[in-house]
């Protein structure tokens, strides 16, 4: 389902000052299904302008447009389309990047090694509303998991135990169904677990809660 809950296509928007890449994704997007670019933007004034009138379900963005300016841009189209889910498409992956895509408002993160597949699944996470991470990204990132230990101080003392377990796999990018199986739970369970969440910590979704919760030290480094 698109986000007006139906099941016609996911709008998709590429935004990359190459070309090549462009048509490479492209042609990934209308492989998959599901999903259908309604333009393409190699420069911001062509980003904003397609935004406005497209209102696309996803911005694959490449933040490296313009010289740099991409994660302003960011900013720049929720404001004119708060529905579009961001996800960055970048040949870096360092973690001060990562970081300043989600504090921006993107959704996911990937690097131009992903593959078609990866790709295409991180479309639909991110048309789904959910936070996606170049899986090299979230097993750096997410060493916390799996360790059975959580900091002394846990940040959140409003959560139950559970969903400190759901928050730190999602501190990590893991998808619900990752959550769901690793905690043998239904996927409805890690869905009604999340928004739960959501709302003792007040944030509106899933990728804000996931940079409150990597600011406050999850999924960042092993327990002490």
């Amino acid at each position: 389902m698109n986000q007006h809950g139906t099941t016609t296509p996911l709008t998709v928007l590429l935004a990359d000052a190459q070309p090549a890449v462009r048509r490479g994704v492209r042609s990934m997007v209308e492989a998959g299904g599901g999903a259908a670019v309604v333009d393409e933007a190699g420069t911001t004034g062509e980003v904003l302008a397609a935004t406005a009138r497209h209102r696309p379900d996803v911005l694959v963005l490449d933040p490296q447009m313009d010289d740099g300016t991409g994660m302003r841009m960011i900013s720049q189209v929720l404001r004119l389309t708060p529905e579009t889910g961001v996800l960055v498409f970048s040949p870096f992956d360092d973690d001060k990047a990562v970081a300043a895509a989600f504090h921006a408002g993107a959704r996911g993160y990937l690097v131009k090694r992903a593959t078609a597949d990866q790709i295409v699944r991180g479309i639909h996470a991110v048309g789904a509303g959910e936070a996606i991470l170049d899986r090299v990204i979230a097993a750096r990132l997410g060493t916390l998991i799996g360790t059975g230990q959580r900091p002394r101080s846990y940040p959140f003392p409003q959560l139950s135990d559970r969903e400190r377990d759901v928050l730190e796999h999602l501190a990590a990018g893991r998808s619900n169904t990752f959550i769901a199986r690793e905690l043998a739970l239904a996927s409805k369970t890690v869905s009604n677990r999340i928004s739960g969440i959501l709302g003792k910590l007040g944030v509106a979704d899933r990728a804000q809660a996931l940079v409150l919760a990597r600011d406050a030290g999850l999924g960042h480094a092993p327990a002490r």
